[in-house]
């Protein structure tokens, strides 16, 4: 359920952005929202030589559990100020996702006008998660295995720490948006612990951009996303500096919504989603920000969303391919087949059920993931 806190200026100033002075709660709004999602899954993971299998609690499979603040205030002509507090949670335990950041799903500030845009600061996703998740992809960034992150790296819920993003207004269908982070995770840290990135050449540097045109059952999406690691990172020699370029697009023709996808990364992987079971970081996707200098791999979906009263099915092939084994000691082409059902018990509440099969999961040859899960979200 999401409240209206009616005395917004006192909520305001306890948030320490009340000391300017009195605000008129016509004027503020600050809502308090999350989510929960627990489940029951499988999982079992095959490679040459293991084997290995479990069964149990899940969560965060139809989407991440959350708790967040969100809040606006009408600064007169249009203008608007607004910020966003969203903390992941595991709830299956109680603790903070996001590697125990407070606030590791969102935390932005900024300024939003109907005539010229948006403009924010802080941490958040990157252009591509946004268009993608839901528009294009119907798993929304989420299901794990299913959602186009998998073999699409910018799409899969990548955020930046430092992004100064703009998002312009809606133009006759169309929208853009650009963004630059100047330190995409300044938790880094060097081999005494201490924080590293006073320099700019020591901090990883992100441009993310993209477009997208809607117009009734169309949508047109496309993105581009480039990675500048640090100076240590690249070796002092190395001009790895990893690109993703993504283009797609969905037709939703009421009984039947289509879409597809294809995007190229070069020279290294943005962020790769882990499997259930990981006995060593050889059964992992590619880790978050690997570079692979002359690493290029080409990814396709094709999926389809077939809506039956308060509940739809979801399905999803994915497939990408690689020219060299520089990034995982292989280059064996991945495929990923998926399907999803979810049903509506209220506009807050749904149940939920997936299967998604990986064949050469992450370029390794015989390397396979299956898995399987069943739940419930809440959103209040």
């Amino acid at each position: 359920m999401k409240k209206k806190m009616a005395l917004a200026a006192s909520a305001l100033a306890a948030l320490g952005m009340g000391a300017a002075g009195p605000v008129s709660a016509a004027q503020t709004s600050v809502t308090l929202y999350g989510l929960l999602d627990m489940g029951l899954g499988y999982e079992r993971v095959r490679a040459p030589g293991f084997k290995q299998s479990r069964i149990g609690a899940v969560q965060g499979v139809n989407s991440g559990s959350r708790f967040g603040l969100r809040g606006v205030e009408d600064l007169g002509d249009g203008l608007r100020a607004l910020f966003t507090l969203e903390g992941g949670i595991t709830p299956l335990n109680g603790k903070s996702a996001q590697s125990g950041r407070l606030f590791g799903r969102q935390a932005t500030l900024g300024l939003a006008d109907d005539a010229w845009g948006q403009l924010e600061l802080g941490r958040q996703t990157n252009v591509a998660s946004k268009y993608f998740s839901g528009p294009i992809d119907p798993f929304s960034g989420s299901f794990n295995l299913a959602n186009m992150g998998t073999t699409f790296s910018a799409t899969n819920t990548l955020r930046y720490d430092n992004l100064v993003l703009y998002q312009s207004p809606v133009w006759s269908g169309f929208q853009f948006g650009l963004g630059y982070s100047f330190n995409a995770d300044d938790t880094r840290t060097d081999t005494n612990g201490q924080q590293t990135g006073y320099a700019t050449g020591n901090n990883n540097r992100a441009l993310t951009t993209g477009a997208r045109y809607v117009n009734g059952p169309l949508t047109l999406v496309t993105t581009y996303d480039h990675f500048n690691p640090t100076n240590d990172a690249r070796g002092g020699k190395s001009n790895a500096r990893i690109q993703e370029w993504i283009v797609g697009g969905a037709y939703d023709f009421d009984v039947i919504k289509v879409g597809a996808a294809w995007g190229q990364t070069r020279d290294g992987w943005l962020q790769g989603a882990s499997m259930g079971v990981s006995p060593d970081s050889n059964f992992r996707n590619a880790a978050t920000f690997a570079l692979a200098d002359g690493f290029r791999a080409n990814s396709y979906q094709l999926n389809a969303t077939v809506p039956l009263g308060k509940s739809k099915v979801m399905t999803s092939w994915q497939h990408a391919t690689a020219n060299n084994a520089t990034l995982t000691g292989d280059d064996a082409p991945i495929n990923i087949y998926s399907v999803a059902y979810t049903y509506d018990l209220s506009p807050r509440t749904n149940l939920y059920a997936y299967a998604a099969y990986a064949d050469n999961f992450s370029f390794r040859r015989g390397v396979s993931d299956t898995a399987l899960a069943a739940g419930i979200r809440h959103r209040f």
